[in-house]
C-alpha cells in the first residue's frame, strides 16, 4: 500500500494514511478491534490498529506513537517513512473483537491503545448503542482526538498529571450493570489494574488487549517438540520459545510480534500440554489445549505435538 497522508495528533502521535498502489484492488473487510501487520522496509514488522475498520473502505489510517524504548519500528516509521513510499500491509486480524449485540458497553483506554477504542466507539456511536468511554492519558497534549471526545457527554477523559492519580478502574467496573461489556487497551499497569476490577464479572463480558508484548517469559526445561505433518522432532532447550527452536532448525513458520500480542503464530496442538506465555488467548482457551502461540511459549510435557 502507498503511504498518501501523515497527520498530527497528539505529542508523538501522528496518523499514517494508505491506500493500495492498485486502485483496482477491494480491502478485506474489517471489523472494530481489528489490527494489521506492517511490514517496514528496514526488515521489522509491527501490529497496528485500524482507526477506520469496515467492511468496504478504500484507505486504512493508523495512529502509531514513536516509543523511544521500543525496538525500532516506530522510530523509522517516524524518522523514514515518507508520503509516496509503499509498504506491504497485511490483511486485518482481529482478537478483540466487539460484541456487537451486548446491551451496554464501557470502553476503557490509555494512551494510544485509543486507536482500537476510538473504532469501536464510532461503530456504536452510528448504530445506536449503549456505550460509555474512559480514556486516561498523562497530559493533554498526548492525547489524540481529546478536542473532539471532549465534546460528548459520554466520554470522560482523565489526565494523570492534572488529577495527582491513575484511572479508577475500580470505580467505573462497580458502577456498570451486570451485563455490561468492558474493553480496554492500554499498558501493562492498566490491563492489571482492569483484570483486577472485572475478576468477578462473567469471563465472556471482558475483553482487553495489551497494545505492546509483556516482559520476556521465564519458560521452564526443555522438551521434545514434534512436528505432525513433517514427523520432524526437534529438541527445545532450557528456557527457549517454541518460536526460536523452529527458527534455528531452519523451519519456516509464520510470526511477527515475538511477544504473544498479534496473534499471527497461533497453532494447532496436537497433543502434549504447552506453556502459555500470550496476552490473547482466555484461562478457558489455554485450558482447552486447543491452540499455542509459539512464538513466547514453552511446553509443561515432555513431549508437544503441533500442527506444523
Amino acid at each position: 500500500m502507498r503511504l498518501v497522508g501523515i497527520r498530527y495528533a497528539a505529542v508523538g502521535i501522528h496518523l499514517f494514511e494508505f491506500v493500495p498502489v492498485d486502485e483496482s484492488l477491494h480491502l478485506a473487510p474489517s471489523t472494530p478491534g481489528a489490527h494489521v501487520d506492517l511490514h517496514l522496509p528496514n526488515g521489522i514488522v509491527r501490529q497496528y490498529s485500524l482507526l477506520n475498520p469496515g467492511a468496504s473502505q478504500r484507505t486504512i489510517v493508523l495512529g502509531i506513537k514513536r516509543d523511544e524504548a521500543g525496538h525500532g519500528g516506530s522510530k523509522y516509521i517516524f524518522d523514514s517513512l515518507k508520503v509516496s513510499d509503499v509498504v506491504k500491509v497485511g490483511a486485518p486480524r482481529n482478537h478483540f473483537g466487539l460484541d456487537m449485540a451486548a446491551a451496554h458497553t464501557v470502553l476503557i483506554a490509555g494512551g494510544i491503545g485509543i486507536t482500537p477504542i476510538i473504532a469501536m466507539k464510532d461503530w456504536l456511536d452510528a448504530r445506536g448503542m449503549s456505550w460509555g468511554m474512559h480514556y486516561a492519558c498523562r497530559s493533554q497534549s498526548e492525547m489524540p482526538f481529546a478536542e473532539t471526545l471532549a465534546g460528548d457527554s459520554r466520554v470522560h477523559l482523565h489526565l494523570d498529571k492534572e488529577t495527582g492519580h491513575f484511572l479508577n478502574i475500580d470505580a467505573i467496573v462497580a458502577l456498570a450493570s451486570a451485563d455490561t461489556h468492558f474493553y480496554c487497551c492500554g499498558p501493562g499497569p492498566m490491563i492489571d489494574a482492569f483484570k483486577a476490577a472485572t475478576a468477578s464479572r462473567p469471563r465472556e463480558n471482558v475483553h482487553m488487549e495489551y497494545f505492546t508484548a509483556r516482559s520476556a517469559p521465564k519458560l521452564g526445561p526443555g522438551f521434545t517438540l514434534e512436528l505432525a505433518r513433517s514427523g520432524r522432532s526437534i529438541h527445545v532447550a532450557d528456557g527457549q520459545t517454541i518460536l526460536d527452536a523452529l527458527n534455528e532448525a531452519g523451519v519456516d513458520v509464520r510470526y511477527s510480534c515475538r511477544g504473544g500480542v498479534c496473534g499471527a503464530c497461533e497453532t494447532r496442538v496436537i497433543d502434549g500440554i504447552p506453556e502459555h506465555h500470550d496476552s490473547i488467548l482466555t484461562d478457558e482457551e489455554r485450558a482447552a489445549n486447543e491452540t499455542v502461540m509459539i512464538c513466547c511459549a514453552g511446553s509443561r510435557s515432555q513431549h508437544l505435538v503441533l500442527d506444523l
